[in-house]
């Protein structure tokens, strides 16, 4: 299925789990870049993006990025020009929220908008065992923050090692893309990334 395709789910192929940089090299090539032209990503790329991010790599169901006290309660959505995705690494679907391009509202940054995609990492306060996740504060999202830098790093040594760019971005205006997501009160933002083919 095309990544242009209107209102609909996209099923992405099998991600490619040989290959790739030497883990060493792909330190030493992270870095974080703040211009990109415009070239979308291919649904192989997506895979393993986002499989690196939060696929599961276990039999048990278990991540590629560390949960702390096993709670599970992060997820991963995509905004892309075909609309806003949630990452189901159950079955390697991107599932469609809704097909507005919202990637302007996922940071304050201009590359945000020129980018292929534009990761969102949010948390469950249900999930993360918040009892009135209504009146949580900050310290509500301490474990889950650390959590999304787990999965954010594996983003970085995954674009290293395509040599593709990233940037992960804590400048963004949360009411505003919490409402452009539809998210519902007990989620709550932690970051975004971009991800895409540097400007040359």
């Amino acid at each position: 299925m095309s990544l242009s395709a209107y209102n609909q789910d996209i099923k992405l192929p099998e991600p490619n789990k040989k290959g790739g940089m030497p883990l060493m090299q792909a330190l030493n090539e992270r870095k974080s870049t703040r211009e990109y032209d415009s070239r979308k990503l291919s649904e192989q790329q997506l895979s393993d993006l986002l499989w690196a991010a939060w696929g599961i790599n276990r039999p048990d169901g278990k991540h590629t990025a560390p949960s702390s006290n096993d709670k599970q309660e992060m997820s991963v959505y995509a905004a892309l020009e075909s609309g806003l995705y949630l990452y189901i690494p159950e079955s390697l679907a991107l599932k469609q929220i809704h097909n507005r391009d919202i990637r302007k509202e996922t940071g304050r940054q201009d590359f945000v908008e020129v980018a292929a995609v534009n990761l969102v990492y949010v948390a469950d306060l249900i999930k993360s065992g918040v009892s009135e996740p209504e009146k949580a504060g900050p310290e509500a999202l301490n474990k889950s923050a650390i959590n999304t830098g787990f999965m954010a790093q594996n983003v970085y040594l995954w674009c290293a090692s395509e040599k593709l760019a990233c940037v992960v971005r804590a400048f963004i205006d949360i009411p505003v893309l919490t409402k452009a997501m539809e998210l519902a009160p007990h989620q709550r933002i932690i970051i975004s990334q971009t991800v895409g083919y540097p400007k040359k």
